[in-house]
């Protein structure tokens, strides 16, 4: 299974914000979406990604507030992002290592869409239940010849 099959129709439907807003309306979208993330945009192109960690660590952490600070200045500009046709394991692997919990995805230096360890994990579940399903079938004689 492809991160392709997981991906929104449209990166339309993409939660973004330019990095000139501030964390507070960051916040704001992010909470209005129920997403842990927000995609940093400028001039049409990916920037940066700020998440529920970066505002804990450099907004929290820091003495920072929320209102004053602008998402350019505390999001994550140093991206891991994926292809469409990388696996799911693939990205799973990827985001174990780096630390992170989500994954942009880019074709050809496009933004085509985000996915997050949730996404994965339930694709990865769905893809196992299915596999054991066909296997049940299979021992009890129900399977397809």
């Amino acid at each position: 299974m492809t991160v392709a099959s997981l991906l929104k129709p449209s990166p339309s439907d993409l939660v973004t914000i330019g990095p000139d807003a501030t964390v507070f309306e960051a916040i704001g979208r992010m909470v209005e979406h129920n997403v842990g993330s927000i995609l940093v945009i400028e001039d049409d192109a990916l920037r940066g990604i700020f998440t529920e960690r970066d505002y804990l660590r450099r907004i929290a952490l820091e003495g920072r507030t929320s209102r004053e600070t602008t998402v350019r200045d505390v999001m994550t500009a140093d991206l891991v992002t994926v292809a469409p046709d990388e696996t799911v394991d693939g990205c799973l692997a990827t985001m174990t290592a780096r630390h992170i919990r989500h994954l942009p995805v880019l074709r050809d230096g496009e933004l085509a869409g985000i996915v997050s360890i949730g996404d994965l994990v339930r694709a990865r579940l769905s893809e196992a239940e299915g596999e054991a399903e066909g296997l049940r079938q299979f021992v009890s004689g129900g399977y397809p010849g």
